[in-house]
């Protein structure tokens, strides 16, 4: 079992700027992807960032070049440096582990707020 624990989430005025943690333990073997998904309310899950084994990473157009994916892989860590936040930006985030294409964890999700 891998359990992902997140932090860092809160609230924020817009233009400011927050980080997101999010450490993984258990079993873990090998890890395909990890990154960050969010949620606002009465929309669906989208991807925010995600960084894979070979260090290649996928932004949504919505953040490039406002959010930073980072990962330790001897931590097991994936983190999100999210600059000029926005009001859109607010939602669940939530950390995700790929062990396969088709195997994935969710962590229990941390909120983000922007608001003046």
């Amino acid at each position: 079992q891998v359990q992902l624990v997140e932090s860092g989430g809160g609230l924020v005025q817009p233009g400011g700027s927050l980080r997101l943690s999010c450490a993984a333990s258990g079993s873990i073997r090998s890890i395909y992807t990890m990154g960050w998904y969010r949620q606002a309310p009465g929309k669906q899950r989208e991807l925010v960032a995600r960084i894979n084994r070979d260090g290649i990473i996928n932004y949504a157009d919505s953040v490039k070049g406002r959010f930073t994916i980072s990962r330790d892989n001897a931590k097991n860590t994936v983190s999100l440096q999210m600059n000029s936040l926005k009001p859109e930006d607010m939602a669940a985030y939530y950390c995700h582990l790929a062990v396969t294409s088709l195997v994935g964890y969710w962590g229990q999700g941390t909120q983000v707020t922007v608001s003046s």
